[in-house]
């Protein structure tokens, strides 16, 4: 069933061309609040959903991630479900769609500030009251304490006193009273291990001034927490033992340098010889005003829509629902053949292990993720988390899809793996497709997450990854062929 061609106009009048999806750009604003990993390219996401799905269709993202799909449906006036099995996704996505006011913000954050600032600057502080930014870290010694040296950008470098051990030492010992015990795995991959500890990634000080945020901002009403807890997950890297010190190399230039700077915490659980410990405050605020920021630029782009359940969204009643749960469960439940485009970007066979790497955040928020559930390959081999069983599992969410999609409907996944074995759920759709009256169209290329320090410095990293388009008939995607790289036939994985 072929769809008219004017669907397809609008893009080239406010959007720019189809030229543009192969490398979009950076992340900007809110969709660069959060560290969240394996984030979409919004270009490709909005540039389908405009092009391929009617204004007040039905969007479907089952696997949501952090919400760009979300955020692009719902602005251009689709209804919108969304499904992951990663609970801080979901609470990111919805603060996506749904920002509170920069009022609302700046009044959270003033009384975070009013309550326990001056508690946590203390733990900071040196002999002489100046008020440390950093101290670096080698196998467990202190090295040197930072200072600001009241000009832009400069610092004070010293050699820690007693004063400052002291200090240290005196929440050495500190033991979480908030947060629960993180669930860790076997995974060599991502540095991770059952034994590994929240005192193994954090400061017994940083522990403690994490807590002094967490119990101020359960106090708070409850339309200021959300923020604030998420602007803390967002900042909780930098205040970790993760943050390695960079040395003999410019930090964005890559030019040679002996300057030493402070990194980031990129992927896994990698705790470095030398690192920094970063005073939590800053990490904080630094973070909230960040989001302060992106919602100020966004206001003019907010959406008016209203969330509700799944059924609601499905009957019309209400504009969106984001989910935390499983999509093989939760997708039947959306009524065959009304969906007019399911867009997502599944999980990548054994690319990126979203809950084991999720865990510091879930912690934070107070979630207990279902790993049973997830479907991934997992190189911690207690899991079970097998190349056969997420085989089976993507077999089962495609064949559910096969019965979801409207008469014109589309479905849209962003993929790519090394191995031709985590290509076969795919392989072996395309094959049965014509048995429930979907064709593959054909695929084009596009950058997986614009700017990634992963991808751009990982040895053997996959830099693009491919949009497999398919629909009811084959012509229906014939407009999509002006896409730079666009191919009818399925990518050959070298492996």
């Amino acid at each position: 069933m072929q769809l008219a061609f004017s669907m397809f106009a609008d893009f080239f009048t406010d959007r720019g061309t189809a030229k543009t999806l192969a490398r979009p750009s950076a992340y900007r604003g809110l969709y660069a609040f959060h560290k969240y990993w394996g984030k979409k390219p919004s270009e490709p996401v909005r540039y389908l959903i405009q092009n391929v799905s009617p204004k007040h269709g039905l969007v479907v993202d089952p696997f949501l991630g952090s919400g760009v799909s979300a955020v692009e449906a719902l602005q251009l006036k689709r209804r919108f479900i969304g499904v992951d099995i990663n609970p801080v996704a979901v609470r990111i996505a919805r603060l996506l769609v749904s920002p509170p006011s920069v009022n609302v913000i700046k009044e959270a954050f003033a009384r975070v500030a009013s309550h326990v600032r001056d508690a946590i600057i203390e733990t900071y502080t040196t002999a002489r009251k100046k008020t440390a930014t950093h101290y670096i870290w080698r196998n467990g010694t202190m090295e040197m304490v930072w200072l600001t040296s009241g000009e832009k950008r400069g610092r004070v470098e010293l050699p820690p006193d007693k004063h400052d051990l002291a200090l240290s030492e005196c929440f050495a010992a500190y033991q979480p009273q908030r947060l629960r015990e993180p669930r860790f795995f076997t995974n060599s991959r991502i540095n991770s291990s059952p034994s590994l500890t929240l005192k193994d990634l954090f400061t017994g000080r940083a522990l403690r001034n994490i807590e002094l945020l967490l119990a101020v901002i359960d106090d708070l009403p409850e339309v200021m927490q959300e923020p604030m807890r998420l602007s803390l997950t967002a900042a909780i890297g930098q205040m970790s033992k993760m943050v390695f010190a960079i040395t003999s190399r410019g930090k964005t230039t890559g030019a040679s340098s002996s300057r030493m700077e402070v990194g980031s915490w990129v992927i896994g659980y990698w705790r470095p010889e030398q690192h920094f410990e970063v005073n939590v405050w800053n990490c904080f605020e630094r973070r909230v005003q960040k989001l302060i920021k992106a919602v100020a630029e966004s206001e003019s782009a907010r959406v008016s829509a209203k969330e509700g359940t799944l059924s609601a969204v499905c009957t019309g009643y209400t504009d969106y629902a984001l989910l935390a749960g499983d999509c093989l469960a939760l997708l039947p439940q959306i009524p065959d053949k009304s969906v007019d485009l399911l867009i997502t970007d599944p999980p990548h066979s054994d690319r990126i292990p979203y809950l084991e790497l999720s865990e510091i955040w879930n912690v934070i928020l107070g979630e207990e993720p279902s790993f049973e559930l997830e479907i991934v390959v997992s190189n911690a081999k207690e899991r079970a988390k097998t190349l056969h069983g997420y085989n089976q599992a993507m077999s089962q969410f495609l064949e559910i899809v096969s019965h979801k999609l409207s008469s014109s409907g589309f479905l849209v996944l962003f993929f790519n793996a090394r191995t031709k074995e985590s290509w076969k759920f795919l392989n072996n759709f395309v094959v049965r497709a014509n048995e429930a009256d979907i064709a593959y169209c054909g695929c084009f290329p596009l950058i997986y997450s614009a700017a990634s320090v992963v991808q751009d410095n990982r040895e053997g990293a996959l830099r693009t990854d491919y949009g497999l388009v398919f629909a009811r008939t084959v012509n229906a995607a014939y407009p999509l062929a002006d896409i730079p790289g666009w191919m009818f036939t399925l990518p050959t994985p070298k492996e």
